[in-house]
């Protein structure tokens, strides 16, 4: 951790490790004008040594960086849970958010409330009057946050969705929590998965009222709940919003984004303008919702992109039924080029791309990389198969102890839906996806005859390898999907693609990282010999110096175009691009 004071130079604040990256530190918050608050990972050897595993505590640290050389200093405030995260603070009240293995915090967490025990020259020691508020193993609780009233504000999924509720202030000592959103809540997500710190889906307007993203149908928007418990969706153009934070002179700040516009940093004003704001030519009025007018003034100017937008395919929020007739979604984005249409009675080949996570989400979005395959002529389809998010806890649970079953039922499914439909030609379908949508890509195409291609992008193969093999916040996420390791190894075995490769019969396009340590090259590898041997056609492509992800923007392109020239040899067309073969590719 580094203090940087105005025109100087970075500080640090935080003891050096004995090894490196033995501190993590995350979340800092204010406590007073001498303390932070956050959250501290430990990977130093001896705690290893002794836990097993890394160490998550919430900590005090000074913020003048006498714990740089004396690391004593740095204060153990909450310890002994597997996880600690979100600390929220008003005054000497701590609130924070915990959890154990092996849950995840999408499956069950506890809010806890204490206060803040200080020796006799004010320095934090420790907590006292530890409570529970809301919780527990089938409830999900995330970002807790005080009012300026000091209510104690949570989002929660008690009800099947992600709300809003509160501790009120004068109940603090002992009483009762209750809804936000009047009648008990709506049916739509305002939270998501907590997947890393510092996710936000509500502010305080300074009338009282929140101003929360909330997601429906595929989609994001802002919605204002009034003191009166009223919810209010805000007129805005937004079908994305990725976090809600407190700005300045009363305004909100939100990172938000449209099919037609990349994510950026929106200033809200949800009270009556002024004339200055509505003579502003970067504020947007949105409309009225009720008595406030919504003031959108953006932040960053657009990335140029050099495209215009009518190239952009719009998707469309589609539900269809899956397995034993349960209700599965999607977004479908039909092919568009602004010069060029497809022949008159053929339709569009299909690619089918599924999320990572899996506890993730398809959402409405300019996406660059959809466009890709709808400029060429290809429809795409967005699964949000059972476990994503936004629909609901009981939707997110599907996938429980279900992985390589429920996700490929519904991937099959939406390729068949939009088949049927004529949307597509049901004699050339793909599916694609990386990591854990790289699993799901693998199991579709071993263990299913419906898809004619398929790209694997560092994709899963061995599920024992990833559960014996991850990080500590990720170490018993299978127990929930599969189930617990080894006990439950037979199921592992059965749904691992590396064990069934004579169920592959269609041609695959493996892109890999050689440096990934999560999916190891040596994965790849055995599905590539393994259709090989089958004379499945197939290609392979190793990039060089690249992990978990491609991050260099040279092979992000490569690794593209060489799946549209995939496509290309299997489906039988030929690229506008001029596209490279892919070296050693096999059969095409």
């Amino acid at each position: 951790l580094y203090r940087v004071d105005p025109g100087g130079e970075p500080t640090a604040i935080s003891p050096e490790p004995s090894v490196a990256r033995g501190f993590r530190w995350g979340e800092p918050t204010w406590l007073d004008d001498r303390w932070l608050v956050c959250v501290r990972e430990s990977h130093e050897p001896h705690v290893v040594d002794s836990h097993g595993e890394a160490m998550n505590e919430l900590v005090a640290i000074p913020v003048d960086g006498s714990a740089a050389a004396d690391p004593s200093l740095v204060r153990t405030l909450v310890s002994g849970p597997d996880f600690v995260h979100s600390p929220a603070l008003r005054g000497d009240q701590l609130a924070w958010v915990q959890w154990d293995h092996p849950r995840m915090p999408w499956d069950g967490t506890e809010l806890m409330l204490a206060t803040i025990d200080r020796d006799g020259a004010g320095q934090p020691v420790g907590v006292d009057e530890v409570r529970l508020v809301a919780g527990g193993a089938e409830e999900s609780v995330i970002q807790p946050g005080f009012t300026a009233a000091g209510d104690l504000v949570f989002c929660t999924d008690r009800t099947g969705w992600w709300n809003p509720w509160r501790l009120p202030a004068d109940n603090a000592s002992g009483g009762g929590i209750e809804a936000v959103i009047a009648e008990g809540g709506v049916e739509a997500e305002i939270g998501g998965a907590l997947w890393v710190g510092g996710l936000r889906w509500w502010a305080e307007a300074p009338d009282g009222a929140l101003i929360t993203s909330f997601t429906h149908d595929g989609a994001d928007g802002l919605a204002r709940i009034g003191v009166d418990g009223q919810l209010v969706e805000l007129a805005t153009p937004f079908t994305e919003v990725g976090q809600v934070v407190n700005g300045t002179d009363g305004r909100v700040l939100v990172v938000a984004g449209t099919p037609v516009a990349e994510g950026a940093p929106y200033a809200v004003d949800v009270t009556q303008p002024t004339e200055d704001e509505l003579d502003d030519p970067n504020a947007v009025r949105s409309g009225d919702a009720e008595t406030a007018t919504v003031v959108l003034d953006r932040l960053r100017p657009a990335r140029d992109l050099g495209i215009g937008t009518e190239w952009f395919s719009h998707p469309t929020s589609v539900s269809f039924r899956s397995a034993d007739g349960r209700a599965a979604h999607a977004l479908h984005y039909p092919p568009l080029n602004a010069e060029v249409e497809g022949p008159d009675g053929e339709q569009p080949p299909l690619v089918v791309m599924i999320h990572g996570g899996p506890t993730s989400a398809a959402r409405n979005r300019l996406d660059l990389a959809k466009q890709f395959w709808t400029s060429r002529g290809f429809a795409v389809v967005d699964v949000n198969y059972g476990a994503s998010t936004g629909y609901g806890r009981p939707y997110r649970n599907l996938l429980q102890d279900a992985w390589g079953v429920v996700d490929v039922e519904d991937a099959v499914a939406a390729a068949r839906y939009l088949a049927g439909e004529q949307l597509v030609d049901g004699d050339r379908l793909a599916i694609r996806g990386g990591s854990a949508g790289g699993y799901t890509t693998l199991a579709a195409l071993c263990f299913h005859d419906v898809f004619r291609a398929g790209a694997s992008h560092y994709g899963v193969a061995d599920l024992a390898a990833l559960a014996t093999e991850t990080h500590k916040f990720e170490s018993r996420y299978l127990d929930g999907l599969v189930g617990p390791w080894p006990e439950a190894e037979a199921t592992y075995a059965a749904r691992s693609p590396i064990h069934h490769t004579d169920g592959f019969s269609a041609p695959l396009i493996v892109l890999q990282g050689s440096e990934d340590e999560v999916v190891p090259p040596n994965q790849a590898e055995m599905i590539v010999d393994a259709l090989a041997a089958k004379a499945i056609p197939h290609a392979y492509l190793l990039f060089e110096g690249e992990q978990h992800g491609f991050r260099q923007a040279a092979n992000i392109i490569r690794a593209l175009e060489a799946e549209l020239w995939f496509y290309g040899r299997v489906f039988g067309f030929d690229p506008a691009d001029s596209i490279e073969p892919v070296e050693g590719a096999v059969g095409l």
